[in-house]
């Protein structure tokens, strides 16, 4: 079959590139398709320290570099592509993009998740402009200036802990008292004396003309409406939002089984209800989103992906 891959994998974050990994060090003649930067989530991410025997100091890039020549040793290949359409009913599998038809006996679809926003008028206008979903990317614009971190979980609080690095001031603002997060986090984040908290809160509204200025917090306990302004020396402050994501599944809903959420639906071995296609990180179901369960999603793919091409194809 020219021209024909073995595994074609969608997404060139840490599941992704270890498919791509295992894969071609088990001699499939593997790509990956990636439409932006190689590594997903972790590519925003300054620090990794709880992936097992990454360097000290390690951080999303560097990780990421170093996934993508590993897999890339083996003979994986890479390419840019924006997925625009698909045929899974063959035992040949189609995916297209604007440019360019790939075939492929198997598929490992690692779509990830994306940041999820707040919904609140004006967000959208100021994103960009004060209004942030990447610390990382951002938080050296606001050196010596206020940011306020939405959200409670394990994100939130550990972006809050990197933002006081460069801001004078962190408020954390969750919409309820209790943090889904580490213990050894809040603990850490309490102490901090550049963090305070407001809990039992939602973003109402975010202004400014042409960059953030103010924005409206409402208690949800007893409904009372207050409004931030930006100090008058600053002009400005930070809003990072931090509340979860949204799983990158939607082209293929209507083909792959997904739950309430979005999320694909899948057994443990990472197999679909399509035989051949198969699942792995963010975009799959699953009690853990992290590097490490990434990274085995994406190893029991291409395992699963060689088992089916041995039995379909040989």
């Amino acid at each position: 079959m020219e021209n024909v891959y073995d595994l074609l994998i969608i997404g060139g974050g840490p599941a992704g590139l270890s498919a791509g990994l295992y894969g071609a060090r088990g001699k499939l003649k593997t790509l990956i398709l990636e439409k932006q930067k190689n590594g997903g989530q972790i590519v925003i991410t300054h620090q990794v320290d709880n992936y097992p025997g990454s360097v000290e100091n390690a951080t999303g890039p560097s990780l990421t570099a170093r996934m993508v020549e590993q897999a890339k040793a083996f003979g994986c290949e890479i390419a840019r592509g924006d997925v625009q359409s698909f045929d899974f009913s063959g035992d040949i599998k189609i995916v297209k993009t604007a440019d360019v038809e790939y075939k492929a006996k198997a598929v490992v679809i690692a779509t990830g998740a994306n940041p999820r926003k707040m919904g609140c008028p004006g967000e959208a206008e100021l994103t960009g402009k004060g209004v942030s979903y990447c610390a990382t990317c951002d938080a050296d614009f606001f050196e010596d200036f206020e940011v306020f971190v939405i959200g409670g979980g394990d994100s939130a609080i550990e972006e809050a802990m990197y933002l006081t690095k460069f801001a004078r001031k962190v408020t954390i603002v969750h919409r309820r008292q209790g943090f889904r997060c580490a213990p050894t986090a809040i603990d850490k984040a309490r102490s901090n004396p550049k963090i305070d908290f407001l809990l039992d809160t939602v973003v109402e509204e975010v202004k400014g003309d042409g960059i953030l200025e103010s924005i409206v917090f409402k208690n949800k306990i007893t409904g009372e409406i207050t409004e931030y302004f930006a100090d008058e020396e600053d002009g400005t402050f930070g809003c990072f939002v931090f509340i979860g994501y949204v799983p990158q599944t939607e082209m293929f809903r209507d083909v792959i089984e997904c739950d309430d959420a979005g999320y694909f639906v899948a057994t443990d071995d990472t197999t679909t209800n399509i035989p051949g296609v198969f699942v792995a990180g963010d975009c799959r179901q699953k009690p853990v989103r992290q590097v490490v369960t990434a990274t085995s999603d994406g190893a029991t793919a291409a395992v699963m992906a060689e088992r089916y091409i041995a039995s379909k194809f040989e």
